[in-house]
């Protein structure tokens, strides 16, 4: 009968391991990971919990800013003849090998938390991008973050006017 085994791990993720991994998005922060790793007869289960904080760029002024990191990934591994992934989370690895490197997989949590649009909180970026970014400006829509600032040449300062389609104008004034 098949005895399943379970071991648990602990890693911390510093600055040099961002530096080694040398991936675009990360380049510096301190997570800890706490791995469970079960294993049955036919397949090891890795479970991971991540936490800590990394640093990221800010879209609007582009100073570091931080960025909470709490999340649970799983990853499955099967032995089979040659390395394959068969999806997300399901890899087959050589049977002979028998090992295999979690670091690019820890990376790639870690980058899948980071948010599409990643701002500091309103009046936290810094004051003289936020200046420059001002006066640059064409218009500005005010809203409490400030995400939504439009530029425009200096060529194209003043508002053009665009011309209307005809058809339109007309059910427009059916509509009053």
């Amino acid at each position: 009968m098949p005895v399943d085994t379970s071991t648990a791990l602990e890693y911390r993720l510093d600055n040099e391991f961002f530096a080694n991994i040398d991936g675009p998005e990360v380049q510096r922060g301190k997570v800890d990971v706490a791995l469970e790793v079960k294993r049955t007869a036919t397949v090891v289960e890795l479970n991971f919990h991540l936490s800590g904080v990394i640093y990221i760029p800010c879209d609007r002024c582009l100073d570091d800013m931080e960025h909470e990191i709490d999340t649970d990934e799983q990853l499955f591994i099967k032995f089979g003849h040659e390395f394959k992934e068969e999806s997300d989370n399901m890899l087959i690895i050589p049977e002979d090998e028998g090992e295999i490197n979690i670091a690019w997989f820890l990376y790639e949590f870690i980058a899948l938390t980071i948010p599409i649009k990643h701002v500091h909180p309103y009046g936290k970026c810094n004051k003289e991008m936020s200046a420059r970014l001002q006066q640059m400006s064409a218009r500005r829509v005010d809203d409490e973050d400030d995400d939504d600032i439009e530029f425009a040449d200096d060529d194209t300062q003043e508002e053009v006017e665009k011309p209307t389609d005809p058809r339109w104008d007309a059910l427009k004034k059916l509509k009053r």
